[in-house]
């Protein structure tokens, strides 16, 4: 009985990592602005975008190839994708810019998932602001 629920446990191990490993996903995206991330400013630059779901809430990772430097998102309000994302299928990076500053809004991680909105700065009252979209693509690890 012992040996079989030392089995069942290792079992049951390589699966959760199996299964964490094959929901995790990285992207790459060239993004021609500074943008904020939560509180953080982030360099024009490529970045590598990760996505995992350790315990169900997605998890962004954005990387920038260049000098390292990251930020950790978690997606906050799930949403069906836009129709034209769905129809175009690449994962796409939403950032609402105002002037002359952008922020990270909205991800999504392409066909079969939804899109996250983040939370973001208040823009100033009255200010113009305006959607700009990037598409990501699959990572090569280039």
């Amino acid at each position: 009985m012992k040996k079989l629920t030392t089995k069942l446990m290792i079992a049951a191990t390589v699966l959760v990592v199996t299964a964490g490993a094959a929901s995790a996903q990285t992207m790459r995206v060239a993004i021609p602005f500074e943008f904020r991330v939560g509180n953080r400013v982030m360099a024009a630059g490529t970045y590598r975008v990760s996505l995992s779901q350790p315990s169900g809430a997605p998890v962004f990772e954005l990387s920038n190839v260049h000098s390292g430097r990251s930020a950790i998102v978690v997606g906050q309000v799930p949403d069906d994708p836009r129709k034209e994302w769905e129809a175009e299928g690449n994962p796409k990076l939403a950032f609402v810019c105002g002037s002359g500053r952008c922020a990270l809004a909205e991800l999504w991680a392409g066909p079969g998932s939804h899109a996250y909105k983040v939370r973001r700065p208040k823009g100033e009252t009255g200010e113009d602001e305006y959607l700009t979209v990037i598409p990501m693509h699959p990572d090569k690890g280039e």
